[in-house]
């Protein structure tokens, strides 16, 4: 990955402080990320006491014009097979990959996740699709998603135990496990592997 210059450094530092007060419970854990919050503001400020209070504002205030949220996922076929992951609370399966976190490039954060979820060095090689969540009428979801599904090769590696998943494997389109269908559907999967990429929804 490339090395990060210190403002998407301190965007990132903020992100973090966002996420943890938003999915925060404990008043002790809130306390800090405030903290935190309150120094990544105080560095992409630079010390301008009014350039703070402005980012402060746009932040309380939750500005800007609302957007879909962008969910990357990879796509890993070898010998007809396509690698998945198997959630680690709900049992179901999807093609490894998650949220795009704020201060990663798309490639970046397909290489974050895939690591993360499976112990695998992947390269990303090409877009193959991008499927918009609204297109569904089966599965009415609170947010818009972008699913940007990126095809990868495996550079080296093997499935490492972590909190997000409990197993991966390589499975045929005839023979797949109980999917994740918020996550990955059939109809997916065998566009990945059938249809005319890079493919638009």
């Amino acid at each position: 990955m490339k090395i990060k210059t210190k403002v998407e450094q301190y965007k990132r530092l903020l992100a973090i402080a966002e996420a943890g007060l938003f999915y925060g419970k404990d008043p002790f854990d809130e306390e800090r990320y405030q903290e935190l919050k309150s120094i990544a503001l105080s560095l992409l400020s630079d010390g301008e006491k009014e350039i703070e209070e402005q980012l402060t504002f746009i932040l309380e205030k939750n500005e800007g014009y609302p957007t879909p949220k962008v969910d990357v996922r990879a796509f890993i076929k070898q010998e007809n097979k396509i690698l998945l992951v198997e959630d680690h609370h709900t049992k179901e399966w999807a093609l490894p990959g998650g949220f795009a976190e704020i201060g990663y490039s798309p490639k970046e954060n397909i290489e974050k996740e895939v690591k993360e979820e499976t112990g695998l060095t992947v390269k990303v090689d090409q877009l193959l699709a991008i499927f918009d969540t609204n297109a569904r009428k089966d599965l009415p979801q609170a947010f818009q998603y972008y699913k940007v599904i990126f095809g990868c090769s495996v550079i080296e590696g093997s499935f490492v135990a972590n909190n997000e998943t409990s197993n991966s494997a390589f499975f045929a389109l005839d023979d797949l496990p109980a999917l994740s269908q918020k996550r990955t559907t059939e109809e997916q999967l065998a566009i990945l592997a059938n249809g005319i990429l890079p493919y638009f929804d």
